[in-house]
C-alpha cells in the first residue's frame, strides 16, 4: 500500500532536473496536477496525476524520517501553501502571486518544490518520493497528520525558545540573519506583487477606454466627423496596444522575479524553522544537562544516559544544520540570480515588441496629419 511506503536509500529513477509541472485540470474545487519526468533509463517517460492532497502525503513522508540521523537539520524544500478555486481574500494574501488567476504561477512553484526535493542529497533517497514521481497509482489520499515539523505558527507553547541564546556563535548569526532577511524578503515580494496589481488595473483601464472610445464612432458623411471617428478608433488602437504590453509586462512580472522572491520568502521561513527546531533540541538538551547533574544516584545513570542521548541528536542535527544552510546560501543566491535575468530578458523582448508596436501607430498618426 502507497501508506505504507517507507524511507529506503534508492536513487531516483528519473532525471530530477527533468521534472515538470505542465498542467492543472480542473473538476470542481478539485484540482490535478499532470507531472511528466523523463526516465534515467532513457526510454521514455512518466506521467502521473496529482493532486495537492498527494503533495501534502510526500511532504508528511519526507516530515517523518525520525530515525534518519540529523533530519531535524533538514531545511525542507517549502510546498506552497494550497489552491483555491474561488480564493477568498485570506487565502490570496497568503498564496500572494499564486493567487493571480492564473495556473502556470502555481505549476512553477509545485515544480520547484519537486526538483528541490528530487536533487536533496538526503530527502531523494525517501521511497515515497520515487512512488510519487512514478506511480501511476495516487498515493494516501489520508488526512495528514500533525508532527514535529509543525509550522511556526502552530507551535505558539515552543515560541519562548526561539530567542534562547545559541552556544554556537554560527548558529547564532545566521539566526539573527535569517531574521532579517525573512522580513527584508516578504516586505519585497509584498512591494512587487502590489505592482503586478497596480500594473494589471492598469490594463484593466486601458481596456475599458479603448472599448468607449468606439462609442464616439459617429456615422455620417460629415468630413470633421469622419475624422474625429478615424481618430477615436485608432487611439482605441493604440490603447489595446498598451492594455496588451502592460498584460505581457505584468505576466513577465509574476513568472520571472515574482516566482523568485515567492520561492526566496518560503525558503527563508523553511530556513527559520530548521533554526527552530535546533533550537528547542538546545534547550532539551540543556535541561537534560541539568537534571543529570541534579539527579540522586538512584536515577544517576538514567539521566546520564538521556543527556548522552540528547547530546549525539543535537549534534547530528546540528551536523546536518550546518550543510544545510552552506548549500542553501548558495542555491538561493543561484534562483535570484536566475530569476533577476529572466525577469529582465522577458520585459527587454516585451519592451521591443512593444516600440515597433507604438512606432507603427505613430506613423499612423503622421499620416492622418
Amino acid at each position: 500500500m502507497m501508506e505504507e511506503v517507507k524511507e529506503a536509500a534508492s536513487v531516483l529513477s528519473v532525471h530530477d532536473d527533468s521534472i515538470r509541472v505542465t498542467e492543472v485540470l480542473k473538476d470542481g474545487d478539485t484540482l490535478t496536477f499532470i507531472i511528466v519526468s523523463q526516465k534515467l533509463s532513457g526510454t521514455g517517460e512518466y506521467h502521473v496525476d496529482r493532486t495537492y492532497e498527494d503533495f501534502e502525503w510526500l511532504q508528511q513522508h519526507l516530515f517523518s524520517q525520525e530515525d534518519v540521523p540529523g533530519i531535524q537539520g533538514v531545511i525542507f524544500p517549502p510546498l506552497p501553501a494550497k489552491p483555491q478555486v474561488n480564493a477568498s481574500s485570506r487565502s490570496i494574501k497568503q498564496l500572494g502571486f499564486l493567487a493571480l488567476g492564473e495556473c502556470q504561477p502555481y505549476c512553477k512553484a509545485l515544480e520547484a518544490f519537486l526538483q528541490q526535493v528530487a536533487t536533496h542529497t538526503i530527502l531523494s533517497k525517501n521511497k515515497a518520493v520515487e512512488v510519487f514521481l512514478t506511480s501511476s497509482d495516487p498515493p494516501g489520499r489520508q488526512k495528514v497528520k500533525k508532527n514535529i515539523f509543525n509550522r511556526l505558527s502552530q507551535a505558539v507553547e515552543e515560541m519562548r525558545k526561539e530567542g534562547h541564546k545559541d552556544v554556537d556563535e554560527f548558529f547564532q548569526n545566521e539566526r539573527d540573519h535569517n531574521l532579517v532577511l525573512t522580513g527584508c524578503t516578504k516586505t519585497a515580494a509584498e512591494k512587487f506583487l502590489d505592482v503586478v496589481a497596480t500594473e494589471q488595473k492598469i490594463a484593466v483601464a486601458c481596456g475599458h477606454f479603448s472599448t468607449a472610445l468606439h462609442l464616439c464612432v459617429e456615422p455620417g458623411e460629415d468630413p470633421d466627423k469622419q475624422a474625429f471617428s478615424r481618430v477615436c478608433v485608432k487611439l482605441s488602437e493604440v490603447f489595446e496596444s498598451i492594455k496588451k504590453n502592460m498584460t505581457s509586462v505584468a505576466e513577465n512580472n509574476v513568472n520571472t522575479l515574482g516566482l523568485g522572491l515567492d520561492l526566496e520568502s518560503r525558503y527563508q521561513e523553511a530556513e527559520r524553522e530548521m533554526l527552530f527546531r535546533r533550537t528547542c533540541k538546545l534547550v532539551e538538551l540543556e535541561n537534560a544537562r541539568r537534571n543529570a547533574e541534579k539527579a540522586k544516584p538512584v536515577k544517576k545513570a538514567a539521566m546520564e544516559e538521556v543527556k548522552k542521548a540528547a547530546e549525539t541528536e543535537f549534534e547530528q542535527i546540528s551536523g546536518v544544520a550546518k550543510q544545510e544552510i552552506e548549500r542553501f546560501q548558495g542555491a538561493r543566491v543561484e534562483m535570484l540570480q536566475q530569476a533577476l535575468v529572466s525577469w529582465c530578458e522577458k520585459q527587454l523582448l516585451t519592451a521591443k515588441e512593444s516600440a515597433d508596436q507604438f512606432n507603427q501607430h505613430l506613423e499612423v498618426f503622421r499620416g492622418m496629419a
